[in-house]
């Protein structure tokens, strides 16, 4: 038990997630969600009276299923109010399919390094259908523990890959001139613009929005407009929300046109 609880604390660092190609799935219903999903649960820590509600076909998937109490949990668990069950959930390895990107909406996040935001952004994409979010140089990592709990459970569900901006050469090569969106103050107003059903949609960093070896691969510009125009307000809008508008836009116009 020791050594499982170490395991556990250790994941919280990067080059030990990379090392054992874990990350932590916590929480009850997302362990549940877990135990549901494509993904390989190598390790259960729950408490009696959890593991005992949940199927045995889920738990008979699981390598090693550990029943802890209060305090323990308390111990392992990277929440300020742990729930009942933590789960080892072995880090997916997907392909990046040019066929399945050309096919459909996808995210392509440049420098986005809180992983709150990161989290919250990969929940949106489950929410609006986007299978496929790339994550480009400079990005937080979405299966630290931080950015795994902000997306709710959506990281079981959606594709998640790291890539950098090579990418575009090779969209480019494998589809000319398929539209790659981009949010920046000089755009057009994401709410007048036609906007195809099939693309990539670019979000910046933070501070810096999208850098220029990316933006210049932006083939539409787009701007989320203030309301009313001129008004003075905030410099800009969270990343992850930005992201939520710029999709629900692409989704409203989709439906609109079918």
């Amino acid at each position: 038990m020791k050594n499982t609880i170490k395991l556990i604390r250790t994941l919280d660092l990067k080059k030990a997630r990379e090392l054992h190609q874990l990350f932590i799935v916590e929480g009850d219903k997302s362990v549940s969600e877990a135990l549901s999903s494509s993904l390989t649960v190598e390790y259960v820590l729950a408490k009696k009276e959890w593991l005992e509600q949940v199927p045995g076909e889920l738990l008979a998937k699981v390598s090693q299923i550990i029943e802890i109490n209060d305090r323990q949990l308390s111990q392992i668990s990277f929440l300020k109010t742990p729930n009942q069950a933590i789960s080892l959930v072995r880090i997916p390895q997907y392909t990046l399919e040019m066929t399945e990107i050309i096919g459909g909406l996808s995210l392509y996040l440049d420098k986005v390094q809180d992983p709150g935001n990161l989290g919250a952004i990969i929940r949106l994409a489950d929410w609006f259908g986007i299978a496929n979010v790339l994550c480009g140089e400079g990005c937080a990592d979405p299966f630290s523990p931080k950015s795994v709990q902000s997306t709710m459970g959506a990281v079981l569900r959606v594709k998640t890959h790291k890539t950098d901006k090579s990418f575009f050469e090779k969209l480019k090569n494998h589809q000319p001139n398929f539209p790659v969106y981009g949010t920046f103050l000089d755009g057009n107003d994401l709410y007048s613009t036609p906007l195809s059903s099939n693309a990539v949609i670019v979000m910046g960093n933070e501070s810096k929005g999208i850098c220029q070896d990316v933006a210049q691969h932006v083939t539409q510009r787009l701007l989320i407009p203030q309301y009313p125009t001129g008004r003075q307000t905030s410099d800009s809008l969270n990343v992850a929300l930005a992201s939520a508008i710029v999709c629900a836009q692409f989704r409203r116009n989709k439906t609109n046109n079918s």
